[in-house]
């Protein structure tokens, strides 16, 4: 039995963003509804494969209910980024995603990372059920916000760093 469970049904809004230098960001997901504000820590791979399955997932939806309007991916930066005070609930371990065809409602489903002697049945989870826009908005700008940390080496994949890069396709050899 989970320590706790959160639906945020529907959110107003939802939203991913990273706070803190390149490198040393750490990135959340956030959503909202009325006053209550939910803050999970993720990881920026997350971001990315959610960002990804997000797509695909609308697209599996969009073939499989062709009368379905197509989901807009319009937002405002703005309006994209974290709200104050950030109090992240616990740190991700899973995130997943479900769709209500009656409702017409992606739900994305973040489950706490726990510790190797903590019984995984326990790990909190927290929904955040909004609209296809919503979820197609924030795979977009999940995407811009990762793109924005350290370059990336075109030749061994790593980021770059501002002191330098040691490239092992290279032999080590800064560049």
């Amino acid at each position: 039995m989970p320590r706790f469970e959160i639906d945020i049904d529907p959110c107003e809004h939802i939203t991913a963003d990273a706070i803190g230098a390149p490198g040393q960001r750490v990135f959340y997901i956030q959503g909202w509804q009325a006053a209550r504000t939910v803050t999970i820590i993720i990881e920026k791979v997350q971001l990315l494969s959610l960002a990804m399955g997000i797509e695909q997932f609308l697209a599996q939806i969009a073939d499989e209910n062709p009368s379905l309007p197509e989901a807009s991916s319009d937002y405002l930066e703005e309006q994209m980024r974290i709200t104050p005070p950030v109090e992240p609930i616990f740190r991700s371990g899973e995130i997943g995603l479900g769709y209500d065809k009656e409702r017409d409602l992606v739900v994305v489903v973040t489950k706490e990372i726990l510790g190797e002697e903590d019984d995984p049945e326990e790990a909190a989870i927290v929904r955040f059920w909004c609209t296809r826009s919503q979820a197609r908005a924030l795979a977009r700008w999940g995407q811009e916000v990762s793109q924005r940390g350290r370059p990336i080496c075109p030749q061994c994949g790593q980021p770059i760093e501002p002191e330098g890069h040691f490239c092992p396709k290279k032999n080590g050899h800064k560049h």
